[in-house]
């Protein structure tokens, strides 16, 4: 063994991806990979800078790495010291740093570390980078599910953003190289794919020359033998016409489960946001989703307390989220977060307006979720097994339904990655469906 190594993650499910690989690339290499805890010869941190919030938690995990070992290799990769370089070099808890598009040199660039003892680092200028970096996962802890990333970077430029300057321009990955780690992962027994990216909608407009977009990944993965679910990560509303919504329903794998972005559902906070959509055009796209599926999930972000919203503007967005009636709502106050256009404008809001803002819509978002679940009572649902759990002090075996309705049985078989027909009867703590196998 070339030493133990302990990896942690912070962010969205790109990153949890890209952390997965390094850590099986560390695996091949020969390292061996322990706990988040003290004890390890090397620290390995994927960033996040998506908030100031993620920032913090960033430094804090990175100064907590130095503390648990004072001696060891402290690696900090990802979003945060690609978007604050400067202020990661003079960080001396910090000893090699690896931006995106640079993880894949892991390996390499640490060894060179090892070697020379210099404080090291891997940095590229994200924002004139047209490779798509090529990261890869042979088999997932989930067993069940593997998240598969398909596209990084994003051209959109949100004003409340700082992403793209993280991230660089979009990048697709090539279609047979998605195909082939899905199959190896199917051999590994996974039966559900989640396509991911950091604008999953934007893929393949880099490649149009190779006729590549998401609906041919789509097609492609769904030709994979042994796959039995496809998932798609958040989408943007443009993706959603009547021809892409009638070509996926066609396509029996593809679950009726859709996170469609909205952040406000006021057109004047929208274009402030630099969305590119107004709240009727949204509207239109989740209408269209329930001409093909007869009750499809539909999930969201909204942001609360944004630059300017007045109390008018909030209650035209919350009459909108209600008009919807999602299956689940991510509800976030508005992050001032510097280096973006929305950190400059005028009539920033008091923290407290935007947390009364987003209790009022968390409880909405409760209200609409269990209604959505009522919707399923009676009905019987194919779900994907996954675990044990212990709810109400009593053990269920737990998966999800394509809807991603998390569902429950008691039962002594052993479910795990089986899929089963469950008779839905209950509603069990506002959180999860119970029933019988049927």
């Amino acid at each position: 063994m070339k030493g133990k190594v302990a990896l942690h993650n912070l962010g969205c499910k790109v990153n949890a991806y890209e952390t997965e690989a390094m850590q099986q690339m560390l695996e091949a290499a020969g390292y061996e990979i322990v706990p988040f805890a003290p004890g390890a010869d090397i620290y390995v941190i994927n960033t996040c800078t998506v908030t100031n919030i993620a920032d913090r938690k960033s430094r804090q995990m990175i100064h907590k790495a130095r503390k648990m070992n004072p001696d060891a290799i402290v690696v900090a990769a990802g979003c945060y010291v690609q978007a604050g370089k400067e202020k990661a070099e003079t960080d001396m808890s910090i000893d090699l740093i690896i931006g995106n598009n640079k993880k894949q040199e892991l390996i390499p660039l640490l060894e060179e570390f090892q070697k020379n003892r210099n404080c090291g680092q891997g940095i590229i200028d994200i924002g004139h980078t047209r490779e798509y970096e090529e990261l890869e996962i042979d088999r997932t802890e989930e067993h069940t599910r593997a998240y598969i990333k398909v596209q990084d970077g994003c051209n959109q430029f949100c004003t409340y953003c700082v992403i793209p300057y993280a991230r660089g321009r979009v990048r697709s990955r090539r279609t047979e190289d998605v195909v082939r780690e899905v199959e190896r992962l199917a051999c590994s027994g996974c039966q559900e794919i989640v396509l991911t990216g950091i604008h999953l909608s934007s893929y393949g407009v880099d490649r149009k020359e190779e006729g590549e977009n998401l609906l041919s990944l789509i097609r492609a993965v769904h030709q994979v033998n042994g796959i039995e679910r496809i998932r798609l990560g958040s989408l943007e509303p443009g993706i959603i016409t009547e021809e892409f919504a009638a070509a996926i329903a066609k396509l029996p794998k593809v679950c009726p489960h859709f996170h469609l972005s909205l952040q406000s559902g006021c057109t004047s906070t929208l274009k402030r946001m630099n969305r590119r959509y107004t709240a009727e055009e949204y509207k239109e796209k989740c209408e269209i989703l329930r001409k093909y599926y007869p009750a499809p999930a539909l999930t969201t972000d909204v942001i609360t307390g944004f630059p300017g919203e007045t109390e008018e503007e909030f209650a035209e967005s919350r009459s909108f989220v209600d008009s919807i009636g999602f299956y689940e709502t991510h509800i976030f106050p508005y992050s001032r977060r510097e280096g973006t256009k929305a950190a400059d404008m005028p009539d920033q809001l008091p923290e407290q307006i935007k947390k009364e803002r987003c209790r009022e819509l968390i409880a909405l978002g409760k209200k609409h979720r269990t209604e959505y679940m009522q919707h399923f009572l009676g009905q019987e649902k194919t779900v994907l097994f996954e675990e044990i759990q212990t709810i109400a002090e009593e053990e269920y075996w737990v998966g999800h339904t394509m809807e991603y309705l998390k569902v429950g049985v008691k039962t002594n078989q052993n479910l795990e990655n089986k899929m089963a027909v469950v008779m839905i009867e209950s509603i069990l703590q506002e959180e999860i469906l119970v029933g019988e196998i049927g």
